[in-house]
């Protein structure tokens, strides 16, 4: 007989893809009223697992039972009808629609057979209160920030009134406040009987908020633990070795100043940052969701405008407004939206590895294609890209994946200094660590690292030293002995202000 709180159950489900085994017999169970934790570094198959639920994938051998009767999900009708809403870590909004209508897409109420605004609206309205966040229902999604975006995505999946919850690194974008917020949720749903599963890749998440945590290790179920297990047993089981140190820092001495900037000012956005990063370095950038960290390094790297200062590498000035003009002087920028901003997702390993060196390896109107498949063979190998070859679609690959293909293309074009903005976002710990050696790796050959992240253990980890922002300008520097989460957040949620002789000074709240 099954198990009448049992709300799932997948038993040997197995998946493969054009040379690659995505799953291979892996058993996974939810019961009403639980979290259960979905663990696993990226490519392990967790996105396959949640995508044959959503009903994108199909699965070659195995089963899916839901209240104990086996089942078909052949789309995503089935999958809602069967009480399903997944919450995927890449967005499912449209733009130009607005958040009602997004949240409400294909399931619009109406009215004498017209579609009924106003109940929208006011059910959106009521949805949007119960997460948490202003946000006038009216809004087009395309004018939302990343965080907004994420919080709409759960409101949509609120309002399917699912008995399955599958929420894909929910956390990823949040606040700490924004993530208590999502918690205080989640544990609402399943006081009221909602089962969720919940994948992240932030290990103290884990204890705070699940039950039960079931580990995949390269397509296969490994292990089945309480949530109260311990970090380090946690990341045994999922990347198959101990991981002595998180954050593996190795600091050396600075040398010159590669990047300079002085004065940089843009209306409304940020106001007279000044700062440097000198070879050898990371310099991490803290601070609170709009403080102007992105906008910043989107200006030095030449994406953004800016109407005053100056930017300098080795003492060059760098034009203005001219992402060329910085490649060419030795910028380079990892973006928090790796698949908007920094992969051609249609196009292979191989292409998007080659995307800045396409330039200086084309001569006479031809590429040097086998120059560049060379180069890319040997980064792809040095960064360990878990790949079928160099021709596989770089939007098949794992979030922790791509992120190593965005920072390759920067290694082949041997950047002095190399911008990365929120670099492990949604990645798992091994290939974090993975990423942490790279950055240790590039300041011991001289490079300079520019480092923003609202990861605090990160910044304080790997920084030599620390930028706070607070509201466009920089509040302080703090040097890596001095920057601790406290002295950090103090000068985060400061008011800067200038003095009378210029200088800058801060005034708390």
């Amino acid at each position: 007989m099954s198990d009448p709180d049992e709300l799932l159950r997948i038993e040997g489900i197995r998946k493969t893809f054009p040379g690659v085994v995505a799953l291979d017999g892996v058993d996974f169970d939810l019961r009403r009223g639980e979290v259960h934790v979905l663990l696993g570094e990226n490519g392990a198959g967790k996105s396959t697992l949640i995508k044959m639920l959503s009903g994108a994938y199909r699965p070659d051998a195995g089963r899916i039972l839901v209240g104990g009767e086996e089942v078909r999900i052949n789309g995503a009708q089935d999958s809602e009808r069967l009480g399903i809403a997944t919450i995927y870590q890449e967005f499912n909004l449209v733009p130009d629609l607005t958040v009602a209508e997004n949240i409400f897409l294909g399931r619009q109420p109406r009215r004498l057979g017209m579609i009924d605004r106003r109940k929208m609206e006011a059910d959106a309205a009521g949805l949007l209160e119960r997460v948490g966040v202003r946000v006038s229902p009216r809004a087009r999604v395309r004018e939302l920030g990343i965080a907004r975006l994420q919080m709409v995505e759960i409101a949509k999946a609120l309002s399917l009134d699912a008995r399955v919850l599958i929420m894909d690194e929910p956390t990823a974008v949040l606040t700490s406040e924004e993530v208590e917020r999502l918690f205080a949720i989640v544990r609402s749903l399943r006081e009221d009987g909602v089962g969720v599963v919940f994948i992240t890749h932030h290990l103290d998440e884990i204890a705070a908020l699940g039950d039960r945590v079931t580990v995949i290790r390269d397509g296969r179920s490994v292990g089945q633990v309480p949530a109260a297990t311990p970090e380090e047993e946690l990341v045994r089981l999922m990347v198959g070795r101990s991981i002595e140190q998180q954050y593996p820092r190795e600091r050396a001495d600075a040398g010159a100043a590669l990047l300079t900037v002085e004065g940089l000012t843009r209306d409304g956005v940020f106001h007279d940052v000044s700062f440097e990063v000198r070879a050898g370095e990371v310099v991490g950038v803290a601070g609170l969701v709009g403080a102007g960290r992105t906008e910043v390094v989107r200006a030095v790297f030449g994406a953004d405008p800016y109407d005053k200062g100056t930017v300098r590498v080795s003492g060059a000035e760098v034009r203005r407004h001219d992402v060329n003009a910085a490649m060419h002087a030795g910028i380079g920028l990892v973006p928090e939206d790796r698949k908007g901003q920094g992969l051609v997702l249609d196009a292979s390993v191989e292409e998007n590895l080659g995307l800045v060196t396409l330039r200086a390896a084309t001569h006479g109107g031809l590429v040097d294609r086998r120059g560049q498949r060379a180069a890319a063979a040997r980064v792809a190998e040095r960064l360990g890209v878990r790949m079928a070859g160099l021709g596989q679609q770089v939007r098949t690959l794992s979030g922790g994946n791509q992120q190593k293909v965005v920072i390759g293309k920067w290694l082949l074009a041997d950047t002095k200094v190399l911008i990365l903005d929120e670099p492990t976002r949604g990645i798992d710990v091994g290939a974090k660590v993975e990423i942490y050696q790279l950055v240790n790796e590039l300041t011991a050959a001289g490079a300079a690292v520019l480092m923003i992240s609202s990861d605090l253990p990160e910044v304080l980890g790997m920084s030599d030293r620390v930028l706070v922002m607070a509201q466009g300008r920089i509040a302080g520097e703090l040097s890596a002995a001095e920057a601790t989460q406290d002295s950090v957040m103090a000068l985060a949620v400061s008011t800067p202000t200038t003095s009378v002789n210029g200088t800058e000074a801060t005034r708390g709240h």
